[in-house]
Formats: C-alpha cells, sequence, structure tokens
C-alpha cells in the first residue's frame, strides 16, 4: 500500500464524513440563525431557547436522511472493501 493509496482511502472517508453530515449541520445553521434573528427582535436572551429548538430540529433531520446516510455508509464501505485485494502487495 503506497502514500497515494492512504491519502485516498482518507480522503474519500473525510468526503463521505462531510456529505452524511452536511444536511443535519446545514439545518443547525438555518435553525440558529433563525432563532438568533428572533432573539434579537425580542430582545430574550435565554441559551435554553436557542438549544432546544436545534436539538430537536437535529434530531428530526438525521430521521429523516437516515435512510440515505446509510445507503451512504453502505456503498462506501462496499467500495472499501471490495478495494482491499487491490491495496495489498
Amino acid at each position: 500500500m503506497t502514500i497515494i493509496d492512504v491519502t485516498e482511502l482518507c480522503r474519500a472517508a473525510i468526503m463521505t464524513a462531510l456529505i452524511i453530515a452536511a444536511p443535519v449541520l446545514s439545518i443547525a445553521v438555518f435553525v440558529g440563525l433563525a432563532i438568533s434573528i428572533a432573539q434579537a427582535v425580542t430582545q430574550i436572551q435565554d441559551q435554553t431557547v436557542s438549544i432546544i429548538p436545534k436539538i430537536v430540529v437535529m434530531l428530526l433531520t438525521m430521521l429523516y436522511v437516515m435512510p440515505w446516510s446509510l445507503s451512504q455508509l453502505v456503498e462506501y464501505s462496499t467500495r472499501l472493501f471490495a478495494g482491499i485485494p487491490g491495496h495489498i502487495h
């Protein structure tokens, strides 16, 4: 296994992790921004007002995208295990 192989495996793992995390993180950013704007307008500065809705929306998003996320992980794992014979010298 060469350094190029290791680099490609690491790149693929990082890209898969980023692709899987992107929906949840983007929803968290938009919900956090909306709550921050609402807090600025109403002048309510309680921390739980921003944390609880973000947690709930992130959990709901994770449940919604779970089938897609699992299919991405299975696809990555399949490619990883199928490539093992080619990396053994």
